[in-house]
């Protein structure tokens, strides 16, 4: 098929797509939850609220598509890309870690705060705190994943 048909360019269009809507989507959720603190009350809790679900219910989904899109491309390449390619081979490892990190230790600790700060009972200060610093740390991480991946799929190292 080739990397310059009408075909290909619509899946790397839709790749695109998923890759803003996906990680766009995550990318700010740190500035949010802090804000979401810095409010607190209704406010706080509703801007905390939004963020997790525009996670878990839209973001996530897109994110899951970007690999599935990729790997067509790769497919639909002709061999002008090879799963081999460093860049490519790279790029999916640091997919996976990114995932496990979002589920593995992101979403419950972020769905964890949503909780203290529903209860608003104040007794629990010093956990809600804790894991904020977790959630910037893990956000941190994960918002540096997605960059070097973005990086690896612009300048394809070792293309």
């Amino acid at each position: 098929m080739g990397t310059n048909t009408g075909a290909y360019k619509f899946v790397e269009v839709l790749h695109i797509l998923a890759v803003v809507v996906g990680f766009g989507g995550i990318f700010l959720g740190g500035v949010i939850g802090a804000k979401a603190k810095s409010r607190g009350g209704p406010g706080g809790q509703a801007a905390a609220d939004v963020a997790f679900d525009v996670t878990e219910h839209w973001s996530q989904w897109f994110i899951y598509a970007v690999p599935v899109l990729g790997i067509l491309l790769v497919v639909m390449s002709d061999d002008a890309w090879k799963f081999s390619d460093p860049w490519i081979s790279i790029s999916f490892l640091l997919y996976i870690v990114f995932v496990g990190l979002l589920h593995g230790l992101h979403l419950p600790n972020v769905r964890r705060m949503n909780e203290l700060i529903a209860g608003g009972s104040g007794n629990d200060v010093a956990e809600l705190d804790a894991r904020a610093n977790k959630a910037g740390l893990v956000g941190g991480a994960l918002n540096l994943i997605w960059v070097v991946v973005l990086f690896l799929m612009v300048f394809r190292p070792g293309a």
